[in-house]
């Protein structure tokens, strides 16, 4: 009897327990065909702001809608004409997505020398002459001040006024450096008369380009027993003359970190005039230290942090600037040679 209670019972539960799942389904149902309910008039759009435009958090570059409204904020660079015929007698390997390779890293604590330098290069030089390399390819002109420009053309890096980096260039103040001022120039008709003034910058002329300053800094690593030198930053140096005749002097046309720009330079080969087979990319040429330049400044007993022309008694004897230039360079090479025991 007892036992037929106890099946009663469970029965009764588990009828039960079936009947209230049923009654929530149902309930859910509903609610879910409630929400799905769309609105009566999905054909009104709002005619304020077109729908084509509305592109929430868009990143605008300030640089491409400079060019896009203002062509004369470009460099002005020559236009090269790619070939249509294969301009060589073998199979050249792409060099498009070349990597240079990453630098050693450096703790801290295991820096026990290091000072900053700056050098000027002369690409007059005889070691430098790769520089100046007035040849044409399918990549634009292979001159390393092309190679540069076109890097800040195409935003693959920034432009800064200063070699420590902390104010940013526009690419019209880049080309206003660079190609000089705006000047007016005069448009006529078929007839000679003058129908309007023009606003032009002079061509560019990448042959008068033949100075870099180079900001570096040198290190001794107690750890590899090794003294690397970083380079920095760059900059090209040109002559600013006016409108009169009047030399100004040399200048510094802008700075560029140098290792945003490995990238751009491990896809450009430099010019060997012994075989041009055997080339090897310009970020391998400054690795390699395959140049030549004299130090200008220097960290070492320089407390003013002038530059060496400004010493007291070298301002006018360029000799004796060279030598202070190399007497830096000899501490240098002396501090490494003592740190060893033969």
């Amino acid at each position: 009897m007892k036992f037929k209670y106890l099946a009663f019972v469970v029965y009764t539960l588990l009828f039960s327990t079936v009947l209230v799942n049923n009654s929530f389904a149902q309930k859910s149902k509903k609610s879910t065909k409630k929400t799905v309910k769309a609105p009566t008039n999905t054909n009104i759009v709002s005619t304020s702001t077109p729908v084509d435009t509305v592109q929430p958090n868009a990143a605008v570059n300030s640089n491409d809608v400079a060019a896009n409204s203002n062509q004369k904020d470009s460099i002005p660079l020559p236009k090269i004409k790619k070939s249509l015929r294969k301009d060589f007698a073998y199979d050249e390997s792409d060099n498009s997505e070349k990597m240079p390779l990453s630098y050693q890293s450096i703790r801290a604590d295991d820096a026990v020398f290091r000072h900053k330098l700056v050098r000027e290069i002369d690409c007059r030089e005889k070691i430098n002459l790769p520089f100046m390399y007035r040849a044409d390819g399918d990549n634009g002109n292979q001159r390393f001040i092309s190679i540069l420009l076109k890097a800040l053309q195409d935003s693959i890096v920034t432009a800064f006024s200063d070699d420590r980096f902390t104010n940013p260039m526009t690419m019209s103040e880049v080309a206003k450096m660079v190609a000089g001022e705006e000047v007016e120039v005069k448009k006529f008709d078929t007839l000679g008369n003058v129908t309007g003034v023009e606003k032009k910058r002079n061509d560019l002329n990448l042959d008068s380009f033949y100075r870099y300053h180079i900001k570096e800094e040198v290190i001794f690593d107690k750890q590899t027993s090794r003294l690397y030198w970083r380079i920095i930053g760059i900059s090209p140096v040109k002559n600013i003359i006016t409108s009169g005749g009047v030399d100004l002097g040399s200048t510094e046309l802008f700075w560029v970190y140098f290792p945003d720009l490995r990238v751009t330079l491990s896809n450009y080969e430099v010019y060997n005039s012994k075989n041009l087979s055997a080339k090897m990319s310009w970020d391998d040429l400054f690795e390699n230290r395959m140049f030549s330049g004299r130090i200008i400044k220097t960290s070492m007993d320089n407390s003013k942090d002038a530059l060496i022309k400004n010493y007291p008694g070298l301002t006018d004897n360029t000799l004796l600037q060279l030598f202070e230039g190399e007497n830096s360079k000899e501490k240098i090479f002396n501090y490494e040679q003592d740190l060893w025991s033969y």
